[in-house]
């Protein structure tokens, strides 16, 4: 069902979607009271987060089941061109305990674990180390929004959670060329002159028997041979934890007819008393 329909429209395989909304119209935000400011920490964004971050662990919504689940989006310059994935977020370091700099060890910050590598998010900071996460905590009606400066965990912060990984993720790290081309076992056989059409129907034959994963589980098959017998496996070089460094951290709140609440913490100049960064609280229009 859509509010206005778009039948007489070919050009549209989607038009105003609802849901299950027999009106056609879009779900309302209602399940949470309004967000004011006395409801939010009033001298950290890192505080508060974990704060929501918990309320939606707990509470049991389908819509929460993973609240760890966040978008990582990245760019590339001088292109600009905008790429964006679904990551976990695997640590929330304090901020009084690591103090307010910037650098790669210094500043609390949201920390994601991947391939820097070969993958494209790796390119894109490369070039531009400005990087963006996103959670969406559907059954709360919870959105946040994290800005800020990203940079590479030192080796021995990388590691120490690598070996928190069951086996085969840690053989998979090695393994993966994230990104990289697939090719199908036969392609090198693709180019040998001209062929009958039944040789034709037998290629296609064993391209959809074989669409590239057997080069993957190749690279498996090779780590696996070259850590077999150890438990204690190094962390590659090329993957590692990213630590994104906030400058800008809003909280969103769903309220009916798009009039959502919306408050944005944007660090400024200095230090608190313990080290923290200092912030600057303003509600934002919806």
């Amino acid at each position: 069902m859509a509010l206005h329909s778009a039948a007489a429209d070919n050009s549209k395989l989607i038009f105003a979607p609802a849901g299950t909304e027999a009106h056609g119209q879009a779900e309302q935000f209602t399940k949470a009271g309004p967000l004011t400011r006395r409801d939010l920490d009033a001298t950290s964004p890192i505080r508060q987060f974990h704060r929501w971050f918990g309320e939606a662990q707990r509470s049991g919504l389908p819509g929460c089941a993973h609240p760890e689940t966040c978008c990582l989006a990245t760019a590339a310059l001088p292109s600009g061109r905008v790429s964006s994935r679904v990551v976990y977020l695997k640590e929330l370091e304090d901020e009084s305990a690591r103090g307010s700099g910037s650098g790669s060890g210094s500043g609390s910050g949201f920390v994601v674990y991947s391939n820097f590598g070969t993958s494209r998010k790796a390119a894109d900071l490369a070039t531009n180390p400005w990087a963006s996460l996103t959670f969406w905590w559907e059954g709360l009606e919870r959105q946040v929004r994290v800005e800020g400066r990203a940079a590479r965990l030192t080796p021995e912060e990388s590691q120490a959670y690598f070996d928190t990984r069951v086996r085969g993720s840690r053989i998979g790290a090695w393994a993966s060329r994230q990104s990289q081309v697939l090719r199908p076992s036969n392609s090198a056989d693709n180019n040998n002159g001209g062929s009958s059409s039944s040789g034709s129907k037998d290629k296609d034959d064993a391209d959809d028997a074989d669409d590239g994963r057997k080069e993957l589980e190749g690279w498996v098959s090779e780590a696996e041979e070259r850590f077999q017998g150890e438990e204690r496996i190094p962390v590659p070089e090329y993957w590692g934890g990213l630590r994104i460094i906030p400058e800008s951290v809003e909280f969103w709140q769903g309220r009916p007819n798009r009039l959502h609440d919306r408050f944005l913490y944007t660090k400024e100049e200095g230090t608190t008393k313990d080290g923290g960064a200092v912030w600057t609280l303003n509600r934002l229009s919806p």
